[in-house]
């Protein structure tokens, strides 16, 4: 029998700008986990146990393009093993799905790591991200590659699509409350609305993602010259380009103005938006407060989580 976890993950800034080019700020949350863990069962054949989304099948009776089935298969076309051994596949997560935690990703990613080890082939860092990133595209449809990147490495990321992943410096410790609106937000859809406004009148909406990009940058500098005060000020700016793009919605909008009346220093969607996440920084004595001002809006669940200098 053999286990492997992966964190949740929040984008900080950046997010739909990140499909345009643009570069997108992202931390791991080990608070939450997706967890697979696969061993030999004397049924025969692959199964697959997901209570969490009250799914128990052989993988044979799912279709293809299913996201679980095809990234158990991505482990054996990978490996070349044409006769996998018979073995179940046990899922569990603490990770809310379609809330822009990422859970998609750490599912995939503790199955890559899971399944090649049990085989005795561990898959490589790189290429745990490679198939995972193969695998967000039957969730996003146009994945912009931020998720898979940042549960693979569990590291915070400064991500421009189609470059090399780079580290980036936390200059102070800063602390956010994670407030989920409890509305399923899946991210294919909320891209695809960015992208028919795109489509329609592309010279606008790319201003706005240079005004996007702009704010990542700045953004980056500050956390790494350790100027909270200024984060949060960026947090707010993304956040208004971000109702510009319709991906905001009235629960985030209530959230966010809570947020700001119990003392946030920046307040923004995390994710595709239309539901899903709000993250709002505060000061780590203010963090438990803030986690009740948010349940007291509407929130369904908090987390609080912080990023640590290094």
């Amino acid at each position: 029998m053999t286990s492997a976890s992966a964190p949740g993950k929040i984008i900080l800034f950046g997010e739909h700008a990140v499909v345009y080019g643009r570069p997108a700020l992202a931390v791991p949350v080990t608070q939450v986990q997706a967890t697979a863990t696969v061993s030999e069962n004397s049924r025969g054949g692959i199964w697959i146990e997901a209570p969490n989304v009250n799914l128990s099948s052989a993988l044979a009776q799912l279709a293809p393009d299913h996201p679980l089935a095809a990234v158990i298969n991505s482990v054996f076309s990978t490996l070349a093993i044409a006769r996998p051994p018979a073995c179940t596949v046990y899922l569990q997560s603490t990770i809310p799905v379609a809330s822009g935690l990422g859970s998609g990703a750490a599912v995939s990613v503790a199955i890559l790591r899971a399944l090649s080890t049990y085989l005795g082939r561990p898959l490589t860092d790189s290429q745990v991200n490679g198939l995972a990133f193969q695998a967000e595209k039957f969730y996003h449809g146009t994945p912009s590659g931020i998720d898979n990147t940042v549960v693979t490495y569990a590291r915070p990321v400064y991500f421009v699509k189609g470059q090399p992943i780079k580290t980036f410096r936390v200059g102070a410790s800063f602390t956010m409350v994670i407030g989920d609106t409890g509305i399923s937000a899946p991210t294919k859809e909320s891209v695809q609305a960015v992208r028919i406004l795109w489509e329609a009148h592309p010279a606008r909406w790319e201003k706005v993602f240079d005004r996007v990009g702009e704010i990542v940058w700045d953004a980056r500098q500050a956390i790494e010259r350790g100027d909270t005060p200024a984060l949060g000020t960026l947090m707010d700016s993304n956040q208004a380009l971000l109702q510009e793009m319709t991906v905001s919605c009235s629960e985030l909008d209530l959230l966010t103005e809570a947020a700001h009346k119990a003392g946030a220093l920046g307040a923004k969607l995390s994710g595709g938006g239309r539901g899903g996440n709000l993250i709002v920084l505060v000061l780590k004595e203010k963090a438990s407060a803030m986690a009740e001002a948010l349940l007291a809006a509407g929130a369904k669940r908090t987390i609080i989580t912080t990023v640590r200098a290094r």
